[in-house]
């Protein structure tokens, strides 16, 4: 497999792998550890969901400014090690239980990713616009995605044991330590990465930094701002009259606005043979936002999902080996507990005395006591960020098939253009979401516990959907990018990444409002179906720029 690829592959590869252990670890406990009312911050489902939304999308956000400093001044090698070394001392940091720590944590993180992301997915890019691996250019992203998921789906057993035998701080700093490890490989494959590491530095005709910062930085803070205060007043009539949910979305929506205007200005500042392409890829930038909206449900509406309503029980065999290796945790049922447990407040009520409820175990809250359990028996249950590794694990099955099955396509010159993967990967995506609308009638609406095969079967087929889009996305950017401005556009793509990442958080934030949780997810079938219909009747225009630029 690689001796037809780069030889700086492997090591972009294995750099990849650790950094996606270090971020899916962290987020696959993220808002379970602002839930937990023992150990964790007791946030309730709107406001875990709601900070995990905003933290998402800036982690999203910052590859916009991180891509632009590497393409002008550092270099993508430079850039890729800072931005390695502040995620791995944020997420080290996570573990401290102090609600100030975890905000500068949380934008260590922030600002190391968008030195990394962007810049080590344009590194690859460079390898492929040789001549000789041209053509293996979306084979090249496909093995760089699998080793995300590889990353991804190893990273949550190591969590899950940590958390459950010595505390979350020490499941956080496993997410540093793997963060590091990734810095020391990509370190290793330097010499490698000659002749393709270089910074293009400031182009004619490019906006100088000074005037990105005037223009576009600080009218995103002021903007942010003002988004915070606008609506943000509370009343006795209604709780908050935040125009978008949360004071946190409407700040992130109203900073937004300056960076869009910024990728908008740079289609009509283009060069004449410059800005089709910029339009193609700015029309991809905002279909795809709404396949993330529904995606990055993963790791809070469809964690909650696993939490409470999967049959977690493990027994037998299977337990006795959960149980050695710390995958699993006993658990106490106590019938007053049920009774008693608020879930708005997360507070267990004696009287007119209010504690907070560190005992009862939320996987019981949908239970039936008088048919299933018995007062003070134990159950076994698997841990719930082990769900967490559902999708990466379909990701390292299925990218050999899907690698497999274009290059048979390829040979025989039938093989689809990028723009059409990614429509038919939006289609995909949104079939996956009618197995939860199944789900939903499979437990009565919640009120009985359902199969993990729902969630398998989810996400299998969303996970087709994502290899047809995601991988594909990065090469369509360092495919039709102007060659000045590459990491910038790639920068593009993780901000549609981001305002798609903050639209989850705030679908996720309304879960308790629907007493149907079909309908929840109706509302997710919805949102993918208008993406995928808007992305077909982009197609032909998109495939014309593509043959103009005499790429596939």
């Amino acid at each position: 497999m690689w001796n037809k690829h780069p030889k700086a592959l492997p090591y972009l590869f294995l750099s990849e792998m650790w950094e996606r252990f270090g971020y899916y670890l962290m987020i696959g406990i993220f808002t379970l550890y602002l839930k937990d009312v023992e150990t964790g911050f007791a946030m309730t489902e709107k406001q875990a969901s709601d900070l995990y939304g905003t933290f998402i999308a800036l982690v999203f956000l910052t590859p916009f400014i991180g891509g632009l400093v590497a393409d002008r001044y550092w270099g993508y090698r430079k850039s890729i090690i800072i931005g390695g070394v502040l995620m791995g001392i944020g997420y080290m940091m996570m573990g401290i239980h102090n609600i100030t720590a975890l905000y500068v944590a949380m934008t260590l993180v922030i600002l190391g990713n968008g030195f990394f992301k962007p810049n080590i997915s344009t590194l690859l890019g460079n390898f492929y616009s040789e001549e000789k691996f041209k053509d293996k250019k979306d084979e090249g992203y496909n093995i760089f995605y699998m080793g995300i998921n590889i990353g991804a789906f190893i990273c949550n057993f190591f969590g899950a044991a940590l958390q459950i035998l010595l505390g979350w701080q020490w499941a956080f700093m496993a997410a540093g330590v793997g963060m590091f490890i990734g810095v020391i490989i990509f370190f290793m494959g330097t010499k490698f990465y000659k002749g393709h590491d270089h910074k293009k530095g400031v182009q004619p005709g490019d906006m100088p930094f000074w005037k990105i910062v005037m223009f576009i930085l600080v009218p995103s803070a002021v903007f942010g701002v003002i988004g915070w205060l606008l609506k943000g007043v509370e009343s006795a009539s209604n709780a908050n009259s935040a125009i978008f949910g949360s004071d946190s979305t409407d700040a992130f929506i109203f900073a937004c606005i300056p960076v869009v205007f910024f990728y908008g200005n740079l289609y009509f500042r283009a060069k004449k043979d410059d800005k089709r392409p910029i339009g193609a890829l700015l029309a991809i930038f905002m279909v795809v936002i709404l396949f993330w909206a529904v995606f990055k449900l993963n790791g809070s509406a469809l964690n909650t999902w696993a939490d409470r309503y999967t049959d977690r029980e493990v027994t037998g065999v299977t337990g006795e080996i959960f149980g050695t290796l710390k995958l699993a945790q006993e658990v106490e049922f106590k019938k007053d507990s049920v009774a008693l447990y608020d879930d708005a407040f997360r507070i267990q009520k004696e009287g007119d005395i209010v504690l907070k409820e560190v005992n009862y175990p939320v996987y019981f809250r949908n239970d039936n006591p008088d048919e299933f359990r018995a007062e003070g028996s134990k159950v076994s249950l698997w841990a719930t960020n082990l769900s967490q590794s559902i999708n990466p694990g379909w990701v390292i099955i299925l990218t050999p098939l899907i690698v497999a099955f274009f290059t048979w396509l390829r040979q025989r010159n039938k093989e689809p253009t990028t723009p059409t993967k990614i429509a038919f990967g939006l289609l995909i995506s949104a079939l996956s979401v009618l197995v939860m609308v199944a789900a939903v009638k499979a437990g009565a609406n919640g009120t009985e516990k359902v199969s993990v095969w729902w969630l398998v079967a989810n996400y299998g087929i969303i996970t087709i959907g994502e290899l047809f889009l995601s991988p594909m996305g990065l090469s369509v950017v360092s495919k039709l990018s102007p060659t000045n401005i590459t990491s910038l556009m790639m920068g593009g793509w993780f901000l549609s990444t981001s305002i798609g990442n903050k639209m989850s958080g705030v679908l996720a934030s309304l879960w308790d409002t629907y007493d149907d949780k079909a309908n929840f997810f109706w509302i997710n079938f919805g949102l993918l179906m208008f993406a995928t219909l808007l992305m077909f009747a982009l197609l032909k225009q998109l495939n014309k720029v593509m043959k103009e630029k005499n790429i596939h």
